[in-house]
C-alpha cells in the first residue's frame, strides 16, 4: 500500500481558498502544504480597502527572510517550491471593489491578483449570489467583466455564487471556471454547495471544483454527532463520480494565523446563512470548531491523504486531488 505521509510529502499541496491568512506560516508548514488561493480582502471591500489588503501582501512578500512568495503564473509553484516558500496566489470572494470601473481589473491583474469571485452571498452589479431569493442571472456588466477576466487571464470563481449566474459565467466564458470551495447539494442540501447539474455543465468546459472540509457543508443534519472525515469522503466520492477525479481538488475555507479569536471578530459578515447559525450553535462558534471533528486546522490535512490512501484511491488520483489538477486548471486559465 501506498505510505500515505511520503506521498503527501512528495506531493504538490495547494488549497484552493483559504479565507484569510495574516502571514503566519505554522499550521502551514505543519500540514506541508506548498500553496494557497488566498483571500486578499475582505468579503465586501470597497476600492480603497482592497487597494491596502493587497499592499499589505505584497509588503509581505517583499519583506526580508519572508516565508512567502507570490504566484502568478503556474512556474511559480515550482519556483516557491524550490526556494523553501509558502505560495500565495491573491484572490478576492466578491468582485465589489471593481464597483462599475471595468478597469480596473487590469489593475488589479498588475498587482497580481489572479482569482475573482463574481460575487459573495448577495447580489452585486454583476449578478446574484446564492441567498439571493430571486435567483437572477449574470447582468450585461457582468458578461463584460467575464469577457475581461478571460482577456486578461484572471480566474473566474463560482464558489458563492448563485445557480442562474453561475450557470449563464459557465456559458459565457471561454475559459474554464472554478468552484474554489463547495461539496455536493446532492449530500448535503445547503445553499452553498452545488447541484449536480451545475457541477457538469462547469466540468464539461473544463472546470475544477475544491471539495472543503468546512463543518456545515459536510453535514446530514444530525445534531448528535459533528462531521469528520469519513463525512468528508463520502462527498469526495461523489464529486469525483460526479465531476470526474481529474476535475477535483480541495479548498478548506480555513482561516490561518496567531490570534484566531481575533480573525473571527474581524472577518465575521454581518449577515450569515442559516446552515452556519444552526452548525455554530450547536458545535462552537471558535474557527477550530466550524470545520470537520478531525481536521480542524491545515496540520491536520495528512491525515486526509492518510484517508484517501485506506480508502482505495490511487496515488495519481490523490496527487491530482492534493494539487496537480488545480495547478493544471490554473494554467489554462492564466495564459491571456
Amino acid at each position: 500500500m501506498t505510505n500515505a505521509a511520503a506521498l503527501h510529502k512528495d506531493a504538490l499541496v495547494i488549497d484552493s481558498l483559504v479565507y484569510h491568512a495574516d502571514g503566519w506560516p505554522d499550521d502551514l508548514r505543519a500540514g506541508q502544504i506548498d500553496a494557497i488561493q488566498v483571500t486578499a480582502c475582505h468579503f465586501e471591500c470597497d476600492f480603497e480597502q482592497a487597494c491596502q489588503e493587497v499592499a499589505r501582501w505584497q509588503e509581505r512578500f517583499m519583506a526580508p527572510g519572508s516565508d512567502w512568495m507570490q504566484i502568478e503564473t503556474v512556474a511559480d509553484f515550482d519556483k516557491a517550491r524550490a526556494a523553501g516558500k509558502l505560495g500565495a496566489i491573491l484572490g478576492w470572494q466578491n468582485t465589489r471593489p471593481i464597483a462599475d470601473r471595468i478597469e480596473r481589473l487590469a489593475l488589479f491583474y498588475k498587482l497580481g491578483l489572479r482569482v475573482m469571485q463574481l460575487t459573495y452571498n448577495y447580489r452585486n452589479m454583476l449578478g446574484d449570489g446564492c441567498l439571493e431569493p430571486e435567483g437572477a442571472g449574470l447582468t450585461s456588466y457582468g458578461r463584460d467583466v467575464v469577457r475581461e477576466m478571460n482577456r486578461l487571464g484572471i480566474a473566474i470563481d463560482l464558489s458563492h455564487v448563485g445557480y442562474r449566474t453561475s450557470m449563464d459565467a459557465i456559458e459565457v466564458s471561454e475559459k474554464p471556471c472554478l468552484i474554489t470551495h463547495a461539496n455536493a447539494h446532492a449530500l448535503s442540501p445547503l445553499a452553498r454547495n452545488k447541484p449536480d447539474d451545475l457541477i457538469k455543465a462547469l466540468v464539461a468546459k473544463g472546470g475544477y471544483i475544491g471539495a472543503s472540509i468546512y463543518g456545515p457543508m459536510n453535514w446530514d443534519g444530525d445534531e448528535s454527532r459533528k462531521p469528520a472525515i469519513s463525512d468528508y469522503l463520502r462527498h469526495l466520492d461523489y464529486l469525483a463520480e460526479v465531476a470526474g477525479p481529474e476535475n477535483l481538488g480541495f479548498g478548506t475555507d480555513l482561516a490561518t494565523g496567531d490570534n484566531l479569536p481575533k480573525i473571527a471578530f474581524e472577518r465575521t459578515p454581518p449577515r450569515r446563512w442559516t446552515g452556519i447559525d444552526k452548525f455554530n450553535k450547536i458545535f462552537g462558534e471558535a474557527i477550530p470548531e466550524r470545520y470537520l471533528a478531525d481536521v480542524r486546522s491545515h496540520a491536520d490535512l495528512p491525515k486526509v491523504t492518510e484517508a484517501l490512501v485506506q480508502h482505495g484511491w490511487s496515488e495519481a488520483q490523490i496527487r491530482g486531488y492534493l494539487g496537480e489538477n488545480f495547478r493544471r486548471k490554473l494554467g489554462e486559465i492564466w495564459v491571456a
